[in-house]
């Protein structure tokens, strides 16, 4: 007989959810690595450190979009949109599997900040859920926006021959604008500029500390 979960069921879920992804392993993907059998390039130890910075930046941020999508599903007031959050969140759990196999290549590791990223994350999942699911979506959107561009910087700037990095980062692109377009098919309001900015100085600081740390 199936369940009605209710918003705490839900949230508990969430918690457990986020001590997996924050603190363990990345579930398993859905989809192959993009990588593939792709060998790996001829890195010396400065493109290595540079490569993994960028990839640990990544993986960072797939473990903030498990957050907020968990946050707002856990107070959506649809079923409809908290399946369109979960359909989302399935498939950034494929990304947050390839950076971390990336990162393993490279001899290097997540950000120990991720837990703190994630708790954070959730609280704006929530609240952005609590407002309203237009206004949760028009999250999903500006932060999928942000995150297309992002990539697309850092595809830039991997080092000449680094195709296993390359092409995981075009999957993840190609992934992420689709979100976005699902996020406004599905009604999202466009959130103020003053939101759109808060949010990119936000991520600023987490792609600063995530290169580092």
């Amino acid at each position: 007989m199936d369940r009605n979960y209710t918003t705490l069921d839900r949230f508990i879920a969430s918690m457990d959810e986020a001590l997996r992804i924050s603190t363990g392993h990345a579930p398993s993907p859905g989809r192959e690595n993009p990588a593939g059998d792709i060998p790996p390039a001829d890195l010396d130890g400065e493109e290595r450190r540079h490569v993994a910075g960028l990839m640990r930046i990544n993986h960072t941020g797939e473990v903030c979009a498990q957050a907020l999508y968990a946050g707002q599903a856990a107070t959506a007031r649809h079923n409809e949109t908290r399946e369109a959050m979960q359909q989302a969140a399935d498939e950034e759990i494929d990304h947050l599997a390839w950076c971390e196999d990336r990162l393993k290549e490279l001899d290097s590791r997540p950000s120990i900040l991720n837990p703190f990223w994630y708790a954070g994350s959730f609280a704006i999942g929530a609240a952005a859920g609590i407002v309203g699911d237009k206004w949760s979506l028009g999250f999903v959107k500006e932060t999928e926006n942000q995150v297309e561009a992002h990539l697309e910087d850092h595809l830039e700037r991997l080092p000449n021959g680094d195709e296993r990095s390359q092409a995981i980062l075009d999957q993840m692109k190609t992934d992420e604008a689709r979100h976005a377009e699902m996020a406004e098919e599905a009604g999202a309001h466009d959130l103020p500029r003053p939101i759109q900015s808060a949010m990119a100085f936000t991520a600023g600081i987490m792609k600063t500390l995530a290169y580092r740390i």
